[in-house]
């Protein structure tokens, strides 16, 4: 359920798009996390013309808000032309982070639809899935 700080975050990522560095895909894209503590980390994708050097707006504003100490997170938006979803690298990312994040995915047309990554990536790989071979 929406609510007015959710609203804040919406422009806050909608801000963030503003800033993307798309010159490739021409799709930009603004992230907003707002952790437990309250603060809130913004990103945008930033293209590269070595494709594989590209980071997604989500992993931007998550990235900042872990550089900064943060642990806990509450929200995470995402605003895109046509309200995409986040790529399976950012799924993986966000599972590893944030596994009980509400995700809101929004449009510049002022849709927008929650979900969790427990729906968006439900067989992700879990960090406790990381270990080594018993033999």
């Amino acid at each position: 359920m929406r609510n007015s700080s959710d609203e804040v975050l919406i422009a806050a990522a909608l801000s963030a798009r503003e800033k993307a560095y798309a010159p490739y895909s021409h799709y930009s894209v603004g992230a907003a996390v707002r952790t437990r503590s309250g603060r809130v980390y913004t990103g945008c994708n930033i293209e590269n013309a070595s494709y594989g050097a590209t980071v997604c707006a989500e992993r931007v504003a998550l990235w900042k808000a872990i550089s900064e100490g943060e642990r806990e997170f509450d929200t995470l938006v995402v605003v895109t032309s046509n309200g995409g979803s986040p790529c399976g690298l950012c799924r993986q990312v966000i599972a590893e982070f944030a596994p009980d994040m509400r995700i809101i995915i929004a449009d510049t047309r002022g849709n927008a639809r929650e979900t969790t990554i427990r729906a968006l990536l439900p067989e992700r790989f879990r960090p406790e899935d990381v270990v080594g071979d018993p033999s």
